[in-house]
């Protein structure tokens, strides 16, 4: 079959690349979509657990109603109403046994919701709420008048700077750091940091909101793109390896050979895969062009993730926040979802930036974790852990650090039909799943611009 302008290879089929074709697909390309796994879902996925019946995501991806692209793409595919909002923000933050407090939002306009949160904070004295108030503000400051400074800092070089004490840092700042950067904040860029809290907590009070999905992970997005793009001419492959892009006489990719032999022509090609299995796409030399060549120096970052199943709830809180602890976040799947009472409790525990912890074993990581949650909800020690599951992602997310994050590339490489897409190219985003969907938007106008579509 001739190769027509319009159609279009994207190797990789998690967030980016099944938002990069079904944007395509919609606009009449012939798309083919490669995944080298058995299913879709790259990076964030999830699957059915046999013995409880629940669905497991690899790690707990939430969503907030900042993540406009990513709810959009959801609405496109008509699995938005299987979101549940949570529309009044509210973490409970833990800093020993009974030692709780809550950033809960006001019911006011944006961002005063996030201000009142602020101001009734118990974790924080008046003088240190007023501060955080004040170094939130010039963080906004910088990001829009003093950008290039703002990008050299880390979180920590910020707070230095705007004077935050070590309780603001332990009870507010470095937790929402860690949670939404997977970086520690001696690392983390600001630069990110800034767009993360603008996005989520300096704009409007729905955009704050935390929201989850009724259904797995890979039930809310990963078929229903599958159908779009099958549907309009397009082909979903699975199991499908792409060893090597080939290249003609002109400079441009003209075909994807896969691990089988087989060979796939297009006009366009868009690689939404990590950037390692970027570099082994290349050939020997491609990878000293401007494009690509920082991809050597791009670090990434490990998230460990425990299921755990108990005998009876330990908590009746839906996400609850460490402070002092190695684990970080635990969240209460049982509370957010609902469901049966007479089911045992389940829940999430998360260690973010976990390089201290990915080459652990199961056994040291469950010890870790199940004495970091009886050490602050003692309660727990009366349930009986029926089963744990540990998840590790070691190479989760692109590392947020200074450095890494001034070296992301751009959608258009120097290769004229190759584009590029996924959470860890640039976007302004730290490796989320709205940075995932932005880059597939991004490569799928690329494209169309390219072809005059």
């Amino acid at each position: 079959m001739a190769v027509e302008a319009k159609d279009v290879v994207i190797i990789g089929g998690g967030f980016a690349g099944l938002s990069a074709g079904v944007a395509l697909a919609e606009r009449g390309f012939r798309v083919a979509l490669l995944e080298s796994k058995p299913a879709l879902g790259g990076r964030a996925y999830s699957f059915a657990d046999p013995d409880s019946g629940d669905f497991v995501d690899n790690g707990q991806h939430v969503l907030m109603g900042c993540y406009h692209a990513t709810l959009a793409f959801l609405e496109k595919l008509g699995t938005r109403d299987r979101l549940i909002a949570r529309p009044d923000l509210a973490i409970e933050m833990l800093t020993g046994p009974q030692q709780s407090a809550c950033v809960r939002t006001a019911r006011l306009p944006g961002p005063l919701h996030m201000a009142a949160a602020i101001l009734r904070y118990q974790h924080l004295g008046p003088t240190e709420r007023l501060s955080v108030l004040r170094a939130g503000l010039r963080l906004m400051y910088m990001r829009r008048f003093q950008a290039r400074r703002l990008a050299q800092l880390s979180v920590a070089q910020f707070m230095d700077a705007t004077r935050q004490n070590e309780t603001a840092r332990r009870c507010l700042w470095y937790p929402i750091a860690l949670a939404t950067l997977s970086e520690d904040p001696q690392l983390a860029s600001a630069s990110l940091f800034a767009e993360v809290m603008r996005l989520a907590f300096f704009a409007r009070r729905r955009d704050s909101a935390f929201l989850y999905a009724t259904v797995g992970l890979s039930d809310l997005y990963c078929e229903p793109a599958r159908r779009i793009i099958e549907d309009r001419g397009g082909v979903v492959a699975c199991r499908s390896i792409a060893d090597h892009l080939e290249f003609g006489d002109d400079g441009r990719v003209s075909r994807v050979r896969l691990r089988d032999g087989a060979a796939l022509q297009a006009a366009n090609f868009i690689a939404a895969v990590t950037p390692d299995r970027l570099l082994k796409l290349l050939p020997e030399g491609a990878a000293g062009a401007s494009s690509f060549a920082a991809l050597t120096d791009l670090k990434t970052s490990p998230i460990v993730c425990l299921h755990a199943w108990f005998d009876r709830p330990v908590t009746d809180a839906a996400f609850v926040g460490f402070v002092g602890t190695d684990t970080q976040w635990l969240f209460n799947k049982r509370v957010i979802f609902g469901g049966p009472s007479d089911r045992p409790g389940y829940l999430s525990f998360v260690i973010s930036g976990a390089r201290d912890f990915v080459s652990r074993s199961n056994g040291e990581l469950i010890d870790i974790i199940l004495g970091d949650l009886r050490r602050m909800i003692p309660a727990a020690a009366k349930a009986r852990l029926l089963r744990a599951m540990v998840i590790r992602e070691k190479q989760a997310t692109i590392a947020t650090d200074t450095v890494s994050n001034l070296k992301r590339p751009a959608t258009i490489t120097s290769i004229p039909n190759l584009f590029l897409a996924g959470d860890w190219i640039q976007t302004g985003l730290p490796a989320t799943i709205e940075s995932a969907v932005r880059s597939g938007n991004a490569a799928a106008e690329a494209v169309s611009a390219r072809v005059g579509a």
